[in-house]
């Protein structure tokens, strides 16, 4: 167990030291960009030889984002505008920044007056991506990322290259599906904070470098002793589970976590970038492959389905939805999701989790009075 601990610790020394990381590939001539939630084509910023790095907000207190956001914007949102205009991001070179909510569309804009002189790219996903009018839309749209990701690292951006960063980014895919696969059936193997900053880190690493950690975690895990856990299983659901205090409170209360759907973890790692010849089209069905997301269209509510379907397969006692604070696209799937767990007979538990305000106490009763209803 400690050649695990320490590759965790080595995990989350990236998450917790990205500043030096980002100073020490600017001193290597390497530019830098930001990449805010939920999907970006992060293989571009790689095939052209820069670095991306996750901007997924954080706990810190809010005055000057005031200014663009009413006090009832997602709390990510809040966080990215606040680091914005405290400096946080004054060493990044741009930022490539996805709509597919309204708050994100506002941030796009936003990022333009709080970093003047960084370059701001924008895509646009189409909600409604199986038609294949909406993957020529998407083709356009990666086009024009591709174009401004040139101006910005000063040279051409090779086909050659975006298929070496798509197999590079398909293994690591398929490392976090096979680190899923271990520990979701060996619950309690890690906890789940630890389980978070391996999924977490890939925001803040070369992708490589993950991935060969990753894989040297999967092997130590499959030669781990069975738990024989005797705690209870659960499922998590939603955007971020965070703040981490959270997440201690779950190892607290003896709760494993078998499975998610967090759009922060696995659906970031669930959908390979499929085989073709053109490799913007490649990127662009990997968008319409995608499903069973919040800020997707989707009639059929398969979201809410495999939620519960997670919960089953996995032998699961029970799901915690964790509702971000003001996330109107969660907001809007959470009657579904209590519909599909009320008809698995699957105990669930809405959890509101704010990156900006210290909600451990009430998180810690309502996690505590979940875990003894699981015992009951």
């Amino acid at each position: 167990m400690s050649e695990i601990r320490e590759i965790i610790d080595r995990m989350n020394w990236n998450i917790t030291h990205i500043s030096e990381t980002i100073q020490k590939k600017k001193e290597n001539g390497q530019k830098i960009i930001g990449v805010l939630p939920i999907y970006a084509p992060e293989e571009l910023i790689h095939a052209a030889g820069m670095f991306p790095v996750g901007c997924w907000g954080g706990s810190t207190p809010i005055s000057k984002a005031a200014k663009y956001f009413p006090a009832f914007a997602c709390s990510i949102m809040q966080a990215v505008m606040e680091y914005a205009e405290g400096g946080a991001y004054k060493e990044l070179d741009g930022f490539v920044v996805s709509t597919p909510c309204d708050t994100l569309k506002c941030v796009s804009q936003d990022l333009m007056t709080a970093c003047p002189g960084k370059d701001v790219i924008c895509i646009t996903y189409p909600q409604n991506n199986k038609p294949e009018h909406a993957v020529r839309f998407t083709m356009t749209e990666l086009y024009k990322v591709k174009a401004k990701l040139e101006k910005v690292c000063g040279h051409k951006i090779e086909d050659k290259d975006i298929s070496r960063s798509i197999e590079i980014y398909n293994e690591n895919r398929l490392a976090m599906q096979e680190f899923y696969r271990i520990t979701d059936e060996n619950p309690g193997v890690i906890g789940a904070k630890d389980r978070h900053i391996v999924a977490k880190s890939s925001y803040f690493m070369d992708k490589e470098e993950h991935t060969t950690l990753v894989k040297a975690l999967n092997d130590m895990l499959r030669q781990a002793e069975p738990t024989n856990w005797t705690g209870k299983k659960i499922v998590l659901a939603g955007i971020i589970a965070e703040p981490n205090e959270v997440l201690d409170i779950l190892d607290e209360m003896h709760l494993a976590v078998v499975a998610d759907e967090l759009a922060h973890e696995n659906r970031q790692f669930r959908t390979l970038v499929p085989q073709g010849i053109d490799q913007l089209e490649r990127l662009a069905r990997q968008y319409q492959n995608m499903e069973a997301c919040s800020v997707i269209y989707d009639p059929e509510k398969k979201r809410c389905q495999l939620i519960a379907d997670l919960a089953k397969n996995h032998h699961a006692d029970g799901v915690i939805y964790c509702q971000m604070k003001f996330c109107d696209p969660e907001e809007f799937d959470y009657p579904f999701v209590k519909k599909a767990c009320e008809e698995a007979e699957i105990p669930l538990l809405n959890l509101e989790v704010d990156q900006l305000t210290e909600t451990a106490g009430q998180a810690r009763t309502r996690i505590q009075a979940f875990a003894e209803m699981l015992d009951m």
